[in-house]
């Protein structure tokens, strides 16, 4: 007969200390908003496995921006889903917390801020890494490229989310500056994106050579896949402008428009913020005006001014050739962006001239592309606080009853989260945003 030995004692399992990281650190949010972005929480303990280990946050300063009951946690195993409810505008910070086998823990600290709540949140979304979006341009798959007016970084989002963008490139490099372009109007023909700088003075009415830049670049590729490669570019567009209408007896003012001293966003100033071809062109481009309002005194009348051989201008550095100015009746507002789409639909986002203008109404108006055609109006839009209507996505059919378009903000100089501080100087690039929202057309 077999006699079996002693069991050997069970081994205790000894348990590390359980680790966290955060894919950000930071977080911003908004009041009422739909699908803001959420921090991924990876947790890992030696001896035991992920999903045992519980992840949690707690409020740890100002609960009335968002407390512990606005935190959410989602997901299995070793990264977890946090997102955050806002309750209030401001800052706060949050606890994350993993909780161990064998009685262990660790903790991170998340930084969160919320902004205002918005006029029908549900439209907005809201694209973070920077606040001074200027221009957009549809790339397809639901996703698009937008500019910066204060950098020269151009970001890929996807259109239907808040959140960091997928992909940047910067190409200060190729276009040999070292300071901002200040990137305001841009427009795709085929696979070539065109981009043009403001051409006017800083603000404070100091001309700077970068602003007088327009450039190309080639697109491959579409959605999350888009890829862009720097194309050429083209330096002298503001001084041929301005030797243009000096030819024609001065009459837009561009030459005291640009002068030193002169600063861009007024009445009789000088800056372009639109870009798009004329109707059935691939050669003849409209820019859209800022300013001058034309003629400043009296009428009031948007201005476009067509550049009849902008693709060689970029393609060989050509000297710019122009087409009789366009004229607009935009109800007093000037051009701060315009847009068409294959059906050769056009539409203009109408604001003011002025620098400080979030307090000042914003239009979108239809227009067929042909001088001396009027435009017609399709929708006020609500003034914005953050920020400025600045950058149409694409446009819709509009002819399509219910026909929706996405707009863009430059919310730079907005007070995002109540303390005073400009979006474009926060420090973190996640509490940096603009702000996208979708309209429908009146029919």
């Amino acid at each position: 007969m077999l006699i079996a030995g002693p069991t050997a004692p069970a081994q205790a399992v000894t348990y590390g200390t359980p680790t966290i990281a955060l894919s950000a650190s930071y977080l911003s949010g908004a009041v009422g908003a739909t699908g803001d972005p959420v921090v991924n929480v990876t947790v890992g303990q030696s001896g035991a496995d992920a999903s045992a280990l519980t992840v949690s946050a707690s409020a740890s300063s100002k609960a009335s921006v968002a407390g512990t009951g606005d935190v959410t946690v989602t997901g299995a195993g070793a990264v977890r889903q946090l997102a955050v409810t806002a309750r209030g505008r401001g800052y706060t910070n949050l606890t994350v917390k993993v909780a161990g086998l064998g009685g262990k823990s660790a903790t991170k600290t998340l930084y969160y801020a919320a902004s205002a709540a918005v006029q029908n949140p549900a439209d907005a979304r809201y694209l973070t890494g920077s606040a001074d979006a200027s221009a957009a341009v549809d790339v397809g798959g639901g996703y698009a490229v937008v500019a910066d007016d204060e950098s020269n970084v151009l970001r890929l989002y996807d259109r239907s989310r808040s959140g960091a963008p997928v992909k940047t490139w910067d190409f200060s490099s190729q276009l040999g500056v070292s300071k901002e372009v200040d990137i305001e109007g841009a427009t795709r023909i085929g696979n070539t994106v065109y981009w043009t700088g403001s051409l006017g003075n800083n603000k404070d009415g100091e001309y700077k050579a970068p602003r007088n830049t327009v450039f190309t670049t080639t697109v491959s590729g579409s959605g999350p896949g888009t890829q862009l490669a720097y194309g050429r570019s083209y330096k002298k567009l503001r001084d041929d402008l301005v030797a243009w209408d000096q030819a024609g007896g001065n009459k837009y003012g561009f030459a005291a428009g640009t002068a030193d001293g002169e600063a861009p966003k007024q009445i009789d100033g000088f800056n372009v913020e639109g870009l798009e071809f004329a109707p059935g062109s691939t050669t003849t481009a409209y820019l859209g005006f800022r300013a001058p309002l034309a003629p400043a005194v009296p009428g009031g009348k948007a201005l476009l001014v067509p550049v009849t051989n902008f693709d060689q201008v970029l393609a060989s550095g050509a000297k710019a050739v122009f087409g009789a100015g366009v004229e607009l009746d935009l109800g007093g507002l000037a051009v701060r962006d315009i847009r068409k789409n294959a059906a050769g639909q056009y539409l203009i986002l109408a604001g003011s001239w002025a620098a400080d203008d979030n307090s000042d109404p914003y239009a979108l108006y239809q227009w067929d592309g042909v001088a001396g055609h009027a435009p017609v109006k399709r929708a006020d839009l609500p003034t914005t606080d953050p920020g400025g209507w600045e950058a149409i996505v694409e446009v819709p059919d509009l002819t399509a009853a219910g026909a929706r378009v996405q707009l863009v903000t430059d919310s730079g100089s907005a007070d995002l989260y109540g303390d005073g501080t400009e979006a474009k100087d926060q420090t973190h690039p996640e509490w940096k945003k603009a702000r996208a929202a979708w309209f429908t057309l009146n029919p």
